[in-house]
């Protein structure tokens, strides 16, 4: 019979901005009730650009700055506290454990903000609306992925039951990360596929057997694990993995993510960036 393992008392950090609605709050905060979970709501703004006007030629110019610039940064301050203090209240009302930080700051230092809570965390999650600014998306995932040893979860929402899940497994040190990170979501799932699409069979990769490892490390974990090896047929890697879990009626996805280096799949495109683009599938990502 299948052990079912609760997952409480867990930390996850739930990634949002000032537009995130207050029901995708709600949704997380009763879900994190529920569980014992500890929320963490982190609060992302974009920090006003600073306006400076250069006059003459350097060394002998200078550099000038508006008057009203305080003015624009005291009322973005003023605008995040608001909603700090609303998002309090969100969680207050759901009888949750939680927390909401804030971060007022330029693009390129998103990610540290978010790795810096991320590494207290069991586990982070990106609020849907996110997407509505690809920017934030993408750096709060590189905060995660890799300065952070936590998974990342998009798509779905944290209530959702996960009993149905597949894990786009490659023998890779990323997949390895990703089902390690996904592991109480394994356990408590009530079906578990390996799936190994174009599994190259060699001892140095991905052996005889490929996906029989991880299989034999979960049937021992108490999970209910089917292995399957698939090919891929000349389409796409992340076309397949949704056609599969499609096809399995996986709950969430699993998967390693940037195998390859972030600039080659942000210039190029690849699987993790595809597939963290898309917004029908729940995935569950690690680094």
């Amino acid at each position: 019979m299948m052990r079912q393992i609760a997952m409480t008392r867990r930390t996850i950090l739930y990634v949002m901005d000032a537009n995130t609605p207050d029901a995708q709050i709600t949704d997380a905060a009763v879900a994190a009730a529920q569980d014992q979970t500890h929320l963490i709501c982190l609060i992302l703004a974009q920090a006003p650009a600073l306006p400076m006007y250069a006059y003459g030629v350097p060394p002998y110019g200078g550099v000038n700055i508006p008057d009203n610039w305080p003015e624009l940064i005291s009322g973005a301050q003023q605008k995040q506290k608001t909603r700090i203090n609303a998002v309090e209240t969100v969680l207050a009302k759901s009888n949750a454990s939680g927390e909401v930080v804030s971060a007022l700051c330029v693009s390129r230092d998103i990610k540290h903000h978010v790795a810096r809570v991320a590494r207290v965390s069991d586990e982070a999650f990106i609020a849907p609306n996110l997407r509505e600014t690809p920017v934030f998306l993408h750096e709060v995932a590189a905060g995660v992925l890799f300065h952070a040893p936590v998974g990342l979860r998009i798509n779905g929402t944290l209530s959702q039951v996960n009993k149905r899940i597949m894990i786009a497994w490659d023998s890779s040190k990323a997949a390895s990360a990703a089902a390690h990170a996904a592991l109480p979501h394994l356990k408590s799932a009530t079906d578990v596929l390996i799936a190994c699409i174009d599994p190259v069979m060699t001892p140095d990769r991905d052996g005889e057997e490929p996906g029989a490892d991880i299989a034999a490390w979960l049937s021992h974990h108490g999970c209910n694990v089917t292995v399957a090896q698939y090919p891929g047929g000349g389409r796409e890697v992340e076309q397949c993995i949704q056609d599969r879990a499609h096809e399995f009626g996986a709950d969430l996805v699993v998967m390693g993510a940037y195998g390859h280096s972030r600039m080659i799949q942000t210039v190029l495109g690849g699987t993790t960036r595809s597939l963290m683009d898309q917004t029908e599938t729940p995935v569950l990502f690690a680094h």
